[in-house]
């Protein structure tokens, strides 16, 4: 699976049709089978994506100094390849998991 996130992230068509694909799905899904509505599900996956899109990008980080490679003008602790298609791809999946949780804990709670 990662080799083939790796493959995908080559190309930014490939990664936002994968993204946007696995986004529909998810809401789709909580839509459809968890019962929220579709305003609802879309506000609450653009939360969870945005939240989880700043846990995922830190994720194999190596700095500029750190990779020997600092560009001259720039901050050596700027990241050298931040690999920021693979991390769309990786925020959209683990965003699709914690919404159709979170609609599925919204019941027991009361909401």
């Amino acid at each position: 699976m990662i080799n083939a996130i790796r493959l995908i992230a080559t190309s930014t068509p490939a990664t936002v049709t994968v993204v946007v694909s696995i986004a529909i799905a998810a809401i789709i899904v909580g839509i459809g089978v968890l019962g929220m509505g579709i305003t609802g599900a879309l506000a609450l996956f653009f939360v969870v994506w945005w939240t989880m899109l700043f846990a995922v990008l830190p994720f194999g980080i190596r700095s500029q100094l750190e990779a020997g490679e600092v560009v001259a003008g720039s901050e050596p602790g700027a990241p050298a390849a931040p690999g920021l298609r693979q991390k769309a791809i990786w925020t959209t999946i683990v965003a699709a998991v914690v919404f159709n949780f979170t609609i599925m804990m919204l019941p027991l709670v009361g909401l």
